[in-house]
């Protein structure tokens, strides 16, 4: 296959597909082996205040029961704990020291990453990308999306 004659579309979904292994990759370096790029999706909406299993569900888009499994995976490796909610029924999840330290170290390697095609682009080009990426996400819809932190997760929604 010849590179050159990838679509921008083809190639920016290969980029991100190649970068989030590539981040994958440092963080199981760093003993966050256990974690998967779709934890992502849940881990995020828990970065400011806990949320009930069906608060989780209506954000990602998904079934209760697809919450609740991953949920469950994401407590016995470490990275959420259960509190009570404001009703005796309902149960909130948040991220546990395990899963700040986590959200951390996926921080300061994504800088990493982006330090390393900054050298390899130039100021000049790493900008101009920049730019032109955030225009096609916006083209495409989906820069509210990303601000409100919703964006899909490109899974079979469950």
């Amino acid at each position: 296959m010849d590179l050159d004659q990838l679509s921008v579309s083809h190639l920016a979904h290969f980029v991100g597909v190649f970068s989030n292994q590539w981040v994958l990759g440092e963080m199981s370096r760093a003993g966050f082996g256990d974690l998967r790029e779709s934890h992502g999706y849940l881990i995020q909406h828990l970065l400011r205040e806990p949320h009930s299993v069906g608060e989780l569900s209506k954000l990602l888009g998904v079934s209760q029961q697809a919450v609740s499994k991953t949920v469950a995976e994401l407590t016995r490796s470490g990275y959420l704990e259960r509190q009570p909610g404001g009703d005796a029924r309902v149960r909130l999840v948040r991220l546990s020291e395990r899963g700040h330290e986590a959200v951390v170290t996926a921080r300061r390697v994504r800088d990493r990453l982006d330090r390393r095609l900054l050298r390899r682009l130039g100021e000049r080009r790493a900008s101009a990308l920049g730019a032109g990426l955030r225009e096609l996400l916006r083209e495409l819809g989906g820069a509210d999306a990303v601000k409100a932190r919703r964006v899909p997760s490109g899974e079979a929604q469950s």
